[in-house]
Parts: C-alpha cells; sequence; structure tokens
C-alpha cells in the first residue's frame, strides 16, 4: 500500500545503546570561565563611571568580578562584595536572586562613608531553555543620587551578550556528545563510514553553504542515482542550486512539508513496504531550518540506511544552527567595532559640517549603497535640508517637512525600509526618482525625543538592503544624532562668545583677529565704522529700549547690504563696523552710501548715521589693524564734526 506515513525513528535507535544525554544545566566552573572570556572581547563603556561587574551564582555566591574604567578592582570591592550579598533585599543582586528578575537599587546611605557612592543593578542569566544559572551585577559610580537609564540598558545588553557566548558553550557541549555518538556508531556499522566522515566534515564547518553543499555532495555519493533535495525556512539564504525555498500552500500535502511540521521523519512506502523515498527535517536544538527530500533511491532503504540519514539530518540541522550562530556572533562582533569605531571618529570632529559628510561617506561604504543623504531640519525655515550627499545635484536641496520618506519618517520616528520602489510608489521620492534607485532604507536621527533629522540610503538593485543592514542603520543613527549635538552645542557656544547678544553681528575681538589673518593673505582691503547720529538724544527722548531697536534696525541694515564675505562687528555703544576684504575704496565708499541712505530711510523712529573709512594695499607699508580703526575713526570723527549724515575716507 502506498502513502505518506510517519516514520518511527525512536524504534531504529532503540536497536543500539542510546549515548550520555548532554547537560542541560551548566556548571559554575564553565559559568565563571565564560565571564572571563567575555570581559575579554566586550567594550564596556558607561561614560567614564567607575565600577565593577560581578558574577555571582543563584545563591548571591561570587563566582567572578571585573573592573570598568579602572586598572583593577577598587580596594574597597571586596569589602562592597561581603556587605551587599549579606544584606539581603537592600542590594540588586540579592533582589534579582529572589524575583529572578533584572533589579535596580540606588546608593544608600548605609555604609557610604565606607563604601563609597555606588549604584547596584543586575541581571539574570538564564540558559536557553530559561534554567536560572547565575545574575550579572553592576556597582558603579556616577556622582548622582540616581543610577542612569544608560547604566540599565548596558547592563541588559551585556547580560544578553553574556547569555549568548553561554548558548555558544551549550551548543559546543552538545556538539561533542553528538560527536560521541557518531563514533559510538562508527564502530558498530563500519559498512557507513563514509556517511560518518560526512558528519564529521558538517560540524568542522562554519558556513551554511557549505554545509548544504556537503550534505547533498555525500548523500548522492552514497545513494548514485538518488534524486536529492533540500528545502529550507523562508528566513534562510543560499544560492545552491539543488536547495529550494519551502512553500506553503494552502491544501499542500507533500513530504518535506509534513516532515517540516510535524519536526519528524516521513517515508513513502510502495506496496511490498519497501522506502524508496523520505523526507527528513534538519533540526537543531533551536528549531527546524529545512528538509531532507530523498526519491528514486534504486534498491530500497534499510531501517539502518534510514536511521543514518535522520542522524545525518540531525547533524546536518545542527552544523546549520552552529554555522548560524557562527555567522550571527561573527556579525554581531562587527558591527559593534564598527559602531565604536565610527562613534570614536565622529566625535573627534567637533565641526557640525564634517559630521554630516563624514557620517554620509562612511555610511555609503559600510552599507555598500549607491546613493545616500542626510538631511537635517532647519526650525527657522521650517524645511528640511540636505546637508551631504554623494549626489552633487542633491546638496543643499531643501524640502518641506511632509515630503516623501523622510516626511513619513518625521511623523512616524520609525525607520523605513523600501525593497522596490518601482513596484510600489506610492510616496514621492526625489533621490529615487532622480537615480533609478530600487531599494532604500532610512533612518530617523533621534536625539532625545525630537527628530532632528533623517538618513537615506539607496541601491540600484531591488531588495539589495537586509534587514541587518536595517537594524545597523537604526543604532549608528542614533550615535550621529549625539555627534550633531555635540557639535551643533559647540558651534552655539562659540557663536555666543564671538557675536554681541543685541545687534546679533560679531563681536570686535572677532573682527580683529580676521582682520588680522586676511591682511596675511590679501592684497587690499576697506574698513568702514558707522555712527548713529544724535544716539543720545534717542535715548534721552524715546527710552533705552527704543535706542536698543535702533541698534538692532541699522544692524540688520549693514547686514543686508554686504557680501557674504564681509564682516560685521558691533564696535561699541552705537558704533558699528564693517570689514571689506579685497575691496577698493570706490566700491566701499558705494556701500556706505547705502548703508546711510537705508537707515535714513527705513529706521523707525527715523534716523541717520555716518560714516568713516579707511583702507589698506599690499603696495602701502604694513598697516596694523588699530592704525586701520585709527584712520577710520578719524575720519567718522571729521564727518560728525562737519554736521553729520555724511562719509569721509581717512
Amino acid at each position: 500500500m502506498t502513502g505518506n506515513l510517519p516514520f518511527d525513528g525512536d524504534r531504529l535507535l532503540d536497536q543500539v545503546p542510546p549515548p550520555e544525554p548532554p547537560a542541560s544545566v551548566l556548571s559554575q566552573a564553565t559559568l565563571a570561565e565564560c565571564f572571563v572570556d567575555w570581559t575579554k572581547i566586550t567594550r564596556f563603556d558607561l561614560a567614564g563611571w567607575k565600577g565593577f561587574l560581578l558574577l555571582c551564582d543563584p545563591n548571591c555566591n561570587m563566582l567572578a568580578a571585573h573592573p570598568i574604567l579602572t586598572p583593577s578592582l577598587p580596594a574597597v570591592c571586596e569589602q562592597l562584595i561581603n556587605w551587599s550579598l549579606m544584606n539581603a533585599g537592600v542590594n540588586a543582586i540579592s533582589v534579582c536572586a529572589r524575583d529572578q528578575k533584572p533589579a535596580v537599587i540606588c546608593r544608600t546611605e548605609h555604609d557610604r562613608q565606607e563604601l563609597g557612592e555606588y549604584h547596584s543593578l543586575a541581571e539574570p542569566i538564564s540558559s536557553k531553555h530559561s534554567e536560572f544559572l547565575g545574575i550579572l551585577g553592576l556597582f558603579y559610580q556616577n556622582g548622582k543620587d540616581q543610577p542612569d537609564n544608560n547604566a540599565s540598558v548596558l547592563l541588559a545588553a551585556w547580560a544578553t551578550s553574556l547569555q549568548f557566548m553561554l548558548s555558544l558553550t551549550q551548543a559546543r557541549t552538545a556538539n561533542h556528545q553528538l560527536s560521541m555518538l557518531h563514533q559510538y556508531y562508527e564502530s558498530e556499522l563500519k559498512k557507513k563510514e563514509v556517511l560518518l566522515q560526512v558528519v564529521n566534515k558538517l560540524h568542522a564547518n562554519m558556513d551554511v553553504d557549505s554545509v548544504l553543499s556537503e550534505i547533498t555532495t555525500s548523500m548522492l555519493e552514497i545513494y548514485p542515482g538518488a534524486s536529492v533535495e533540500l528545502f529550507l525556512s523562508h528566513d534562510s539564504e543560499t544560492k545552491l542550486e539543488k536547495v529550494k525555498p519551502l512553500n506553503f500552500k494552502p491544501g499542500d500535502d507533500n513530504m518535506p512539508l509534513r516532515a517540516y511540521l510535524d519536526g519528524r521523519p516521513v517515508f513513502n512506502k510502495d506496496e511490498d513496504g519497501l522506502v524508496h523515498s523520505l523526507a527528513v527535517p534538519l533540526r537543531g536544538q533551536q528549531g527546524v531550518y529545512g528538509v531532507l527530500h530523498i526519491t528514486d533511491l534504486r534498491r530500497p532503504a534499510s531501517e539502518l540506511d534510514l536511521k543514518f540519514i535522520m542522524q545525518l539530518a540531525d547533524s546536518a540541522g545542527t552544523a546549520i544552527e552552529n554555522a548560524r550562530l557562527h555567522e550571527s556572533s561573527t556579525v554581531l562582533i562587527n558591527e559593534l567595532r564598527l559602531i565604536n569605531e565610527i562613534t570614536r571618529r565622529i566625535n573627534q570632529s567637533l565641526k557640525l559640517q564634517e559630521v554630516f559628510q563624514f557620517a554620509s561617506d562612511e555610511l555609503i561604504k559600510i552599507l555598500a549603497a549607491d546613493y545616500g543623504l542626510i538631511m537635517q531640519i532647519d526650525h527657522e525655515s521650517g524645511k528640511m535640508i540636505v546637508q551631504s550627499s554623494n549626489l552633487p545635484e542633491m546638496a543643499r536641496d531643501t524640502f518641506t517637512l511632509d515630503y516623501g520618506f523622510a516626511g513619513v519618517m518625521l511623523q512616524t520616528k520609525e525607520p523605513i525600509i523600501i525593497s522596490d520602489y518601482v513596484k510600489n510608489p506610492k510616496v514621492r521620492s526625489k533621490l529615487m526618482e532622480s537615480t533609478g534607485a530600487r531599494s532604500m532604507i532610512g533612518s530617523p536621527i533621534i536625539v532625545g525625543s525630537d527628530v532632528v533629522g533623517v538618513i537615506l540610503m539607496a541601491h540600484r538593485r531591488a531588495h539589495y538592503f537586509s534587514y541587518n543592514n536595517y537594524k545597523l542603520l537604526q543604532v549608528l543613527s542614533g550615535h550621529i544624532g549625539l555627534a550633531i549635538t555635540n557639535a551643533s552645542l559647540h558651534a552655539e557656544v562659540r557663536r555666543m562668545v564671538i557675536t554681541d547678544n543685541l545687534t546679533g553681528l560679531f563681536a570686535r575681538h572677532y573682527l580683529d583677529d580676521q582682520i588680522n589673518q586676511l591682511q596675511k593673505k590679501d592684497f587690499c582691503g576697506s574698513l568702514i565704522v558707522v555712527d548713529i547720529d544724535h544716539f543720545k538724544s534717542i535715548n534721552d527722548t524715546y527710552g533705552h529700549q527704543t535706542g536698543d531697536q535702533i541698534l538692532k534696525q541699522v544692524s540688520s541694515i549693514i547686514r543686508s547690504s554686504i557680501r557674504e564675505t564681509d564682516i560685521a562687528a558691533r564696535w561699541g555703544g552705537e558704533e558699528l563696523a564693517v570689514y571689506l576684504p579685497q575691496l577698493l575704496i570706490n566700491q566701499t565708499i558705494r556701500i556706505a552710501e547705502r548703508i546711510c541712505k537705508r537707515i535714513e530711510q527705513e529706521t523707525e523712529p527715523n534716523v541717520t548715521a555716518s560714516c568713516g573709512i579707511s583702507q589698506w594695499s599690499w603696495e602701502d607699508e604694513k598697516i596694523s589693524v588699530e592704525s586701520l580703526f585709527y584712520r577710520a575713526d578719524m575720519a567718522l570723527y571729521e564727518a560728525k564734526r562737519s554736521g553729520r549724515n555724511q562719509i569721509k575716507i581717512g
């Protein structure tokens, strides 16, 4: 009778003595060894705060400790450890041991003088089977009365990383046990020596495609003429011809699908009860990764054939799982190194434009994108400005806050990933349309709870960016946001130092410094000193607030009457100065006339101004900044003495 029936592998395995089951709980020594190895490869950063990590067993007994940002454990460490373990309920480790949940305990007044101002945090360490193995505790000082949220986030991430290393250790232990199982079968069944050699090869391989290729090649060598296929779940990627995706369609009842869903082998018997085709799941400790499907066997499979095929499938599943874990750990380590390096290099610069350009260039390189840009929100104009891009035609482009994918991220504060823009162009995008790109990932740059900008990366090929790219961009955007904030704050502080608060013009010392520097490379320059006529009468008549408004109006007129390269400053009181690099006297006079005319026409209440002009050129003897100002000031005095509202040259 022909049909699809479940295969009773347990009955076959009963024919030989089973191996000892692998230990499910790690020993305390193994846990401590993993902790030591983990501290060697982990980067610890607590924003300069000092402290130490403490590893304890479930009964709060210390297994190991590690200092953070100090060359060794502090002298108070042993005392603090003993005190914290003895005082149940008042420190994070004992609370975590009791509740088996993360715990945070602020510093207390108890023994503060002797023990220092330590906060304590703790995270439970569990196996992948949710067995409570121990506690990872953090004691640190930050000079504050409350722990920092970043410390809790970091400790949670460290605990996850440590648990990941523990899971690798468990996997290695399981692999060791499985290798012993293979050796036992090899001694019992010599005729399957080739198959056992294949199993050993699988365990030595850390590349998923290599594992899959080894399975198909080996099966064809042992069963020539048979049809061998591998079906993988959709979360796997491969370019091998004999490996296909496992499709789930309504009404399907094929052998590979049943084997995958049931997690047990399925075989097909002919009328004589002989097996010529079977499907075996590729199982690991964390799930089923695919199915090995063998059909058209030239001779019927014996019970030993079926048993060894099942063993091979289990070994392949474990090998795939190990390869995936290895690939994931390698990617994770590389990403952490990359994040640390980019963060370090970005924060080396305090110039905002350099931060934008470096971040854009590095992201394009890391993600292997064809195009990329970073936009910043300009609150004054209410628009988004392209601050850096590898597309010259989009440099300094401006967009409304609701435009395109940037507008979507600004509204939702969530990153996006577009697999194929051509098939789903619901949102307008100049980046995608002008370049013909099809794939895109984007992330908002969030500082605090506010979106300060967006990052867009695109590629000409559809389905180009992976989910890992998506997650990496999201992480990096946070670090870029912090670098932008630091550079912006630095720029604002510098602007405040060199800027007059009332007029918004530069301060006099900045003007002096700039003239000194420009005289070293220019061939000429001119200086205009502007003085508001009868300014004291304005203050006496209308009050000092009106006088301040007049100063602001005149300053605004001067700014809008000169070039971007010219430097306007408040020289003192109601006197303002403008330096015009590489401008001769005739052009300077015209600018001064324009300023005086506009002041007379546009100020309210109406005022006039007098100007004094001086110049220098490379043909003159060296003229100091003081001399240049003196000559302009004397000319201004002459203009005042001659009746005001006029221009004189010194």
